[in-house]
């Protein structure tokens, strides 16, 4: 606690009125007028029955390491705690029961206080304000603010729908959160004295609940303090700061009462207080002013304690369905300007122990930072190996070839899949440096052209149905594992090694999987060191075969909704069958499955273990080849930090189109960006529905995906060529340019335009 004063001395100039502040010592429990206390066995009684409810056990103070002892009333010595560092799993050691307490911790507390009875309405509120605001007499507005926010039992009398009722579920926080939103939507037009009131109010509240356990009331209470829209301002950032750590240092129950409250906002609302919490990060991170905040030495728990609030909102955006906000509005694009290397660093040798680390909390990080851990982490095994093998060169005096520093692929043309699997299996040791192509009989050195030309030559041949590795899913317009068996699944090992070389040296593939396969390449994200263990194998439902075969996840539905005979009506067994090469073979789903009737009472069984067959078992020889692959050239305990989606961005790119930040980004050869047929291009190109701009940016670049480091990282470039004004415009897609005859006016550059990108097929390589 002492800790907690100090920092609090930076808004003691604010405040009119505030209970004495310990300098050497916490608060003393009991502090006040003496109150009459229950006997012993009924204050166990009633901590029991709290531990139940509240699902934790009995602590004195607010978790952490137990510190000195002080006399509280009766003369009984108590044990406080101060708060705990802000981590993912310190909590769990620290709750303690009533039976691991020592004898003189057992003491009894007051009971909680009676909520007073308030009862101003909406309505009321509201005409209130109005009167005010037309009379400029607020002393009756004044008077409500002053009280209200005076202490958390007049938050709660103000707030609860009924005073002394429990709402001890996740399901109802108890608070009129319209009565709530009209209070916080009128504080900022009142006059200045009375939004201090509040603050005041607010500090005050703070530092008098900051000792004892936690009440659901407690919770109500930060419920609604987090929701003020005072702290919006950098001049409140220091009482904004010591509610965040008193919330994040809440026990783990909670927390999930907490975010299943949260949840229950208005989405309007619910974005307001993550863009808040976004801001309070950067700003502390890089205030505008030097001295616009306390220094960052004095205030390091800021960060962690916003951070592991931040977290609360993440999980109550992600248990609902459909989430309340897009993961991707939880990045903190400011991260990508901090040393997140350091950071990582941080992470692998304190994982979530109480050294904070923004890897612990890994939906912060956008998918720029993650992509950059990958590469570096890489980078780094890559200059280890490097360098062993120039010691190696050097010690048997033996001449040095730079090409070592290389992943060197040579490969024909006529043979391009053969040679590929050849040199990528050959050359497995050499996955993690920087990738070169040759195309044998070809002069020319590679800059990235030949390198992207290889990726997209073999994912066309890999991914063609005729080839037989992947079946294409019309209903769903993605790929999926054919169940075929072989002895030798190598080949899908090569299409995971593509995929991780794809991600290592920033190519964008125009590969189209379910999300799922990205979700089973992280089941687990790490590999295993049993070589014998199972991967790829995640469990899998009835929205992931949506994703993959749409019309059987439609049937299966209907089947397990049927309110008829199931057996006689759909006669099914526990055998399900599946062609493979042109002939229909027959699995059991479990033992005898041909003879076990699938009914009302077993159809969930048979459900859920056909998907599981369909997206598992059936094909886990391939994607197990297909996991090692990919992890021979990723693998990085930085995985661990990625979703499926991010995974999907990284392989793919992103899906989310910005022609005007292409525009911005284009270099020209030829023509300049003032030249005619240039305006008449991006006038056209920006005035495109999003069905023509992908197309477009298909036919220049091979894909209609965005590099994960946006537009800037394409190199898109415009050529001038030399024919006659009725040619159609031609791209290379190794080199991302499309090349533009001089058109003389906008209709003709937009009819020619269109065809080109209509009617080009396959990857439109030149």
């Amino acid at each position: 606690m002492d800790g907690e004063h100090s920092a609090l001395s930076g808004v003691e100039r604010e405040r009119e009125r505030l209970p004495p502040i310990y300098t050497s010592s916490p608060p003393v429990l009991g502090r006040g007028p003496k109150q009459p206390f229950p006997s012993l066995g009924t204050f166990i009684s009633t901590l029991s029955q709290r531990r139940d409810a509240g699902g934790r056990g009995f602590a004195i103070g607010i978790g952490g390491p137990l510190t000195g002892p002080l006399t509280g009333p009766l003369g009984i010595r108590h044990t406080v705690r101060e708060l705990p560092p802000i981590c993912s799993d310190v909590r769990q050691k620290q709750r303690l029961s009533i039976d691991t307490l020592p004898q003189e911790v057992k003491a009894p507390f007051p009971c909680d206080p009676v909520i007073p009875l308030r009862t101003k309405t909406t309505k009321e509120f509201q005409e209130d304000v109005e009167r005010a605001a037309q009379s400029g007499d607020w002393r009756e507005v004044r008077e409500f603010y002053l009280t209200t926010f005076d202490s958390f039992v007049e938050i709660n009398a103000a707030f609860k729908r009924e005073a002394n009722g429990l709402f001890n579920t996740i399901e109802d926080s108890g608070v009129n959160g319209k009565f709530v939103s009209a209070v916080y939507d009128s504080l900022l037009s009142t006059p200045q004295d009375i939004q201090k009131l509040v603050l005041k109010g607010i500090i005050n509240s703070l530092l008098r609940e900051w000792k004892g356990p936690r009440t659901k009331d407690d919770l109500r209470a930060y419920f609604v303090l987090i929701q003020n829209p005072q702290y919006s301002s950098t001049s409140t950032y220091v009482i904004f700061a010591h509610l965040l750590r008193q919330i994040a240092a809440l026990s783990e129950a909670d927390h999930h009462f907490l975010v299943h409250w949260l949840k229950r906002l208005s989405a309007r609302r619910f974005r307001q207080l993550v863009e808040r919490l976004l801001q309070f990060i950067s700003t502390r991170l890089f205030p505008a002013e030097p001295d616009e905040l306390p220094p960052s030495a004095k205030c390091s728990w800021w960060i962690p304690s916003a951070t592991k609030v931040l977290s609360l909102f993440n999980a109550a955006s992600s248990v609902s369905s459909p989430p309340i906000m897009p993961f991707t509005d939880f990045y903190n694009i400011t991260l990508e300007h901090i040393d997140f290397m350091e950071d990582y660093r941080t992470w692998q040798n304190y994982g979530n122990s109480n050294r904070f680390s923004f890897c612990q909390f890994p939906f912060i990080l956008s998918t720029v930072v993650k992509k950059a851990i990958i590469q570096k982490d890489s980078e780094q095994q890559m200059i280890s190996q490097a360098r062993l093998s120039l010691v190696s060169k050097v010690s048997r005096r033996q001449r040095v070839d730079m090409n070592l520093l290389f992943l060197n692929i040579k490969v024909r043309r006529a043979q391009l899949l053969s040679d590929s699997l050849d040199e990528l299996m050959r050359k497995r040791c050499d996955l993690k440096k920087k990738l070169r192509v040759t195309f044998v009989g070809e002069a020319g050195l590679d800059m990235g052209g030949l390198t992207k030309e290889w990726f997209l030559l073999l994912v066309r041949q890999i991914f063609h149905t005729d080839y037989g590795m992947f079946s294409f899913m019309k209903d769903s317009r993605c790929h999926w594992f054919s169940s075929w068996k072989s002895d030798n699944y190598s080949e899908f090992q090569m299409v995971g090694t593509l995929m991780g070389l794809a991600v290592y040296n920033s190519i964008a593939l125009d590969i189209h999987f379910p999300l799922y396969c990205y979700r089973k390449l992280l089941t687990p994200p790490t590999v295993p060191s049993d070589p014998n263990a199972f991967v790829g194998t995640a469990t899998a439902t009835l929205d992931d075969l949506q994703q993959v075969m749409p019309d059987l996840a439609h049937g299966l539905a209907e089947l397990l909704s049927y309110e008829g005979n199931v057996e006689e009506d759909f006669y099914l067994t526990f055998q399900v069958f599946q062609e493979e090469m042109g002939v229909v073979k027959s699995y059991n789903l479990k033992p005898a499955g041909d003879k076990i009737p699938v009914t009302k009472q077993n159809r969930k069984e048979y459900v859920q273990l056909y998907i599981d067959f369909l997206l598992n078992k059936s094909i886990y020889k391939q994607f197990a080849a297909f996991y090692h692959g990919f992890h021979s050239v990723c693998a990085s305990d930085a995985l661990m930090l990625l979703r499926p989606e991010e995974v999907e961005m990284l392989v793919c790119g992103s899906p989310e189109l910005d022609m005007s930040a292409l525009q911005k980004a284009a270099q020209y050869e030829g023509y300049s960006k003032m030249d005619a047929t240039v305006r008449f291009f991006w006038d056209v190109v920006l005035a495109f529905p999003l069905e023509l701009q992908k197309k477009l940016l298909h036919f220049a670049t091979g894909s209609d995906r965005v590099p994960v480091g946006g537009m800037a990282d394409l190199n898109f470039k415009i050529c001038k060529i030399d024919v006659p004004a009725d040619w159609l415009p031609v791209s290379h897609t190794c080199f991302n340019q499309i090349c533009l005859p001089p058109y003389r006016t906008r209709k003709e550059l937009k009819h020619k335009l269109t065809i080109a990108i209509s009617n080009a097929e396959g990857f439109g390589l030149e």
